[in-house]
């Protein structure tokens, strides 16, 4: 069976994985982890692989995988990403997903956390594109964390967000409005420039380059 991301969305099961992953990572502070992230980096992943001419199928497991890609969190924060993998593979054979399909998502899903990363297929270099890329306001749970917590206030300091690949060019860039009175362009980058990095390796899987832009300022 040709597994779909509107298959996955439809799964009860998944859907209770998330919500209560988010759960998980709300009791201890994290940011926003639940549909709105997972919905985004499922299209944002889909869309990537389009942009890049990648195949309609392999975008729609680029969707599966963004979909399914932090279900991990309901056992714990660390090692979601293996623990995630093992989940997708039980929820997607359980669904009568091809084998082949099935390697592709749970290695994009073993892979994308930036503490054992890497673009090990197409699938999971658009995955980390996506996910790493998902940088806005909305995910900052609690104003009253922002000046305690350096994530949130790196978060909520992007006013905007916005991956753009040009047609016609080879990059692909995350294009981001600080506002710098929140948090200081340093702290955006000591807290992701590991992730930057990772972008960019996943970038050069596509045979693309990865630009990080801030505040009209090409950074990388």
């Amino acid at each position: 069976m040709r597994i779909s991301l509107e298959d996955v969305k439809n799964s009860a099961a998944v859907n209770a994985y998330i919500k209560k992953a988010d759960e998980s990572l709300t009791a201890i502070g994290f940011t926003e982890h639940s549909f709105a992230h997972v919905t985004k980096v499922a299209l944002a992943a889909a869309d990537i692989l389009r942009a890049c001419g990648r195949g309609e199928r392999e975008a729609e497991l680029a969707a599966v995988a963004g979909y399914l890609h932090d279900i991990g969190n309901v056992v714990n924060r660390e090692g979601h990403e293996t623990s995630g993998a093992l989940m997708a593979f039980s929820l997607l054979s359980g669904m009568g997903a091809d084998p082949e399909d099935i390697a592709t998502v749970i290695a994009a899903i073993g892979n994308h956390d930036e503490g054992t990363a890497f673009p090990v297929n197409e699938v999971a270099a658009a995955l980390i594109l996506a996910d790493k890329t998902d940088v806005r306001r909305s995910r900052v749970r609690s104003l009253d964390t922002i000046y305690q917590d350096i994530h949130d206030r790196v978060n909520y300091a992007v006013i905007q967000s916005e991956v753009q690949m040009p047609e016609g060019e080879r990059e692909i860039r995350l294009n981001l409005t600080i506002d710098t009175a929140i948090c200081p362009i340093s702290e955006y980058f000591e807290i992701f420039l590991s992730r930057m990095m990772l972008c960019r390796r996943a970038a050069q899987r596509l045979g693309r380059v990865f630009a990080l832009i801030i505040n009209g300022q090409k950074m990388m």
